[in-house]
């Protein structure tokens, strides 16, 4: 029986995860629009063997840009760049359903999978906050559950697009002249609520069939669409209990849904902070709080929480009428979070903004590379993930640690690939079938 295998994930953010790292003196503070910067990033991922790398993305720029480097290429265009400069990992792109039209979108995620070679993954989002909607026309952002309707019907569209061809669609025969086979093009011919898509993908069907399918909600919301759509899920957890309860319950509810419950794979996120001793990776961390701007915390956690501005103290605790999420239209998962662990841990404002800033309530861990592997193994083989999120607290050097000290002891104790192997999808590296086409099934013909 071949042991299980973690899947493992960069999710590169510029200078790294912690809202400090872009002041320390290795940092370079432009780096999040510096192309050569991500293809070196990419490049330790693939040394590493990692499954693949995500960049996260929104429709809006952060008002506060005192706090960290604010702004981002836009990630469909970063990846194909990365395309031709790697060979194995994943590419994931985070994209909304809420601000885009599945048409265009379906077309380039197809896209950098015909130019990858079938290592596309698209992390679904829906796009919480008014800012964004602002800047599509809207007053205000739909309502969280208006906003997941409309992303399924979008999910929906952009797999009628995918199918569209048929696989063999492209005859090439020079010698009677045919290029292609009209009967093998499926319009999508969709009339729904939130859509209306006519005709046929202009993009030949993809490597993959489907880019991987990722989502990143921990809502009820968010974990309903999961279990319909998800193959990949990132998550937020601060304890192996609350991880193996929502792996638990995501499994189950995938379950439920028809689906082989591992065909959705659960990655929690992790910041590592590493050090050749404990006491050298609690002073690494300390290095970057010391670098925290507690003015900056304190106005995107009154954000996070829907406070008025000058609500929060930093040395009280958080209020204690806070409202319920169901109250919440925003993040509603990260809201609970937040709380959960402000109040169970008892913090102040000042050390809840502390420990938000390694990873926006991501698990952070400081330790050395055996404590780190530990951790890791210890909620896989626990029933708390199938792999990790992981975000190097600053980047390049956390992402360099992390290949050269972490993954060599996940190899040793056999939880992790030693090579890449012959050439594979992103689809097979995480275990996953390549979708039939649905026009070729019983229900379509």
């Amino acid at each position: 029986m071949t042991r299980r295998k973690l899947h493992l994930n960069a999710f590169l953010m510029n200078t790294g995860h912690h809202e400090a790292s872009w002041r320390l003196p290795e940092s370079d503070p432009y780096a999040h629009v510096d192309l050569q910067h991500h293809v070196r990033l990419a490049r330790i991922a693939e040394r590493g063997t990692f499954d693949s790398l995500f960049l996260a993305d929104g429709p809006q720029l952060w008002s506060n840009l005192a706090q960290r480097p604010a702004g981002a290429l836009e990630p469909l265009t970063l990846l194909t760049a990365l395309a031709t400069a790697t060979e194995h990992i994943g590419l994931i792109a985070t994209a909304s359903t809420s601000y885009n039209s599945p048409y265009n979108l379906a077309r380039r995620f197809a896209s950098l999978d015909i130019i990858s070679g079938g290592r596309a993954g698209w992390n679904i989002v829906t796009t919480a906050g008014a800012e964004a909607a602002r800047n599509f026309g809207l007053a205000a952002e739909p309502a969280h559950a208006e906003r997941y309707a409309r992303a399924a019907e979008f999910l929906d569209v952009a797999r009628k697009l995918w199918d569209s061809w048929e696989d063999d669609t492209v005859v090439a025969d020079k010698a009677a002249g045919v290029w292609g086979d009209d009967s093998k093009i499926h319009p999508a011919r969709h009339q729904g609520t939130y859509f209306g898509v006519a005709g046929a993908l202009n993009v030949p069907r993809s490597p993959q069939g489907h880019p991987l399918l990722v989502q990143a909600g921990s809502s009820e919301d968010g974990k309903a669409f999961a279990a319909r759509y998800a193959e990949a899920v990132f998550t937020a957890q601060q304890t192996l209990t609350d991880a193996q309860a929502f792996y638990a319950d995501l499994k189950s509810r995938a379950e439920r849904a028809g689906r082989d419950p591992e065909h959705i794979k659960v990655l929690p996120g992790i910041v590592p902070v590493l050090g050749s001793t404990e006491a050298e990776a609690r002073a690494a961390e300390q290095l970057l709080e010391d670098h925290i701007v507690y003015e900056h915390g304190v106005v995107r956690l009154e954000s996070l929480l829907q406070l008025p501005q000058g609500t929060l103290e930093l040395d009280a605790q958080l209020p204690a009428d806070l409202p319920p999420e169901s109250a919440v239209e925003g993040a509603k998962s990260r809201y609970t979070l937040v709380v959960e662990l402000a109040r169970r841990e008892r913090l102040t404002v000042r050390r809840l903004i502390a420990r938000l800033g390694g990873g926006r309530g991501h698990l952070t861990f400081a330790g050395t590379p055996e404590q780190v592997a530990d951790e890791i193994e210890t909620w896989f083989t626990r029933g708390a993930a199938d792999g990790f999120n992981i975000m190097p607290a600053v980047l390049p050097s956390g992402l360099e640690a992390f290949v050269e000290h972490v993954v060599p002891v996940l190899r040793a104790r056999g939880l992790f690939r030693g090579a890449y192997g012959p050439r594979q999808t992103l689809r097979e590296r995480y275990g996953l079938p390549r979708p039939a086409n649905q026009y070729l099934t019983p229900a379509f013909t």
